[in-house]
């Protein structure tokens, strides 16, 4: 082989090991890990939901992006309450939150926590569906996150280990685990119960112990935490608020991103949410069968009693709707009205 052969072939190792490098470095700046919040795991619908959404994200964009699901309010040392804004400074890339939690930073979200506003799904629809969801996506938008989907916790119902809950009289006095929102807290003192603000990991040894009477969740959160085994042994079904979930991204992620990567997060989250709340919803009368099974007694209110829940609470409604907003409000009613 001659000198000028043996120079060729090297150069053209060499050139062959930069073309290789260079697209094992292009790999490597394209292969993106992002971080989500979720303050359930996926043992149940809300930590599935984000699960969900990283496997679709993985799968569609080939593994340019993954989505690593941090559950319990890990990044957020177990206060569900610090997510958004733990989001919007960057903390946290993204989350698929509660409206409750993320209500303190963004007040237009307690329209969902108003007592016994939605009266069903159907309503419920119409408002994230409708005039009133985007509103409040562009209330979250202006806070420096970039809300991309609805998903759902449902209906919230009320346990407590003393009695059944048929009328308001029957709070009195009782100490009712709420999250930390100040609407709850407004609610139940309406009610005359004792609301007491703690997270949810603490609130399970608490209704242990007996330190809180009751609490008040979904029926998904009572049948998979089996809330029956720490003393609810009384539960009342009156749909006194609903907890649609959000899938977001903080926004200088989102500006990171380019046009098909952007599109894939949002159509992707928009699959998951809906897989998650027709899920949600359609698993709601297995988990009662499960849970009446299980021992637990549970109420459920005639119209009569329904309406003395809800003019004990009227009050709450005033003091609630001008820190909402009116606008808002009166669109969610068109929303609901036009159903």
């Amino acid at each position: 082989m001659t000198s000028a052969s043996r120079l060729t072939r090297f150069a053209a190792a060499l050139a062959g090991a930069a073309v290789l490098t260079a697209s094992l470095s292009a790999s490597a700046v394209q292969a993106r890990e992002l971080s989500v919040s979720t303050v359930l795991s996926d043992a149940f619908p809300w930590g599935q939901a984000a699960e969900k959404w990283a496997e679709l994200v993985e799968e569609r964009t080939e593994g340019r992006l993954t989505l690593r699901v941090y559950p319990n309010s890990q990044l957020v040392a177990g206060d569900q309450t610090r997510e958004f804004s733990a989001m919007r400074s960057g903390l946290i890339d993204m989350a698929v939150g509660s409206t409750i939690n993320w209500s303190p930073q963004v007040p237009e979200l307690n329209l969902f926590s108003l007592p016994f506003f939605m009266p069903d799904e159907a309503a419920v629809d119409a408002v994230t569906g409708g005039e009133a969801g985007k509103m409040i996506f562009e209330a979250i938008e202006s806070r420096g996150v970039v809300p991309l989907a609805w998903g759902e916790n449902g209906f919230r119902q009320v346990s407590n280990s003393r009695g059944p809950i048929s009328e308001p009289g029957d709070l009195e006095g009782l100490k009712i685990r709420v999250v930390g929102s100040p609407l709850f807290q407004d609610t139940f003192n309406a009610l005359g119960a004792d609301p007491t603000q703690m997270s949810w990991t603490d609130a399970q040894p608490a209704l242990t112990t007996g330190a809180v009477d009751g609490q008040e969740n979904p029926l998904s959160v009572f049948d998979v935490a089996r809330i029956d085994q720490v003393g609810q042994e009384h539960l009342t079904l009156w749909n006194y608020m609903n907890d649609p979930l959000i899938f977001a991204v903080n926004q200088r992620i989102w500006d990171s991103l380019d046009e098909e990567d952007r599109e894939i997060l949002r159509e992707t989250a928009v699959e998951a949410g809906e897989w998650e709340i027709a899920m949600t919803r359609e698993e709601e009368s297995e988990r009662l069968a499960a849970i009446q099974e299980r021992g637990v007694e549970v109420t459920e209110l005639t119209e009569e009693q329904h309406r003395a829940f809800v003019s004990a609470t009227a009050s709450v409604h005033d003091k609630w709707i001008p820190r909402i907003g009116q606008e808002l409000v009166e669109a969610a009613r068109a929303d609901i009205e036009a159903r």
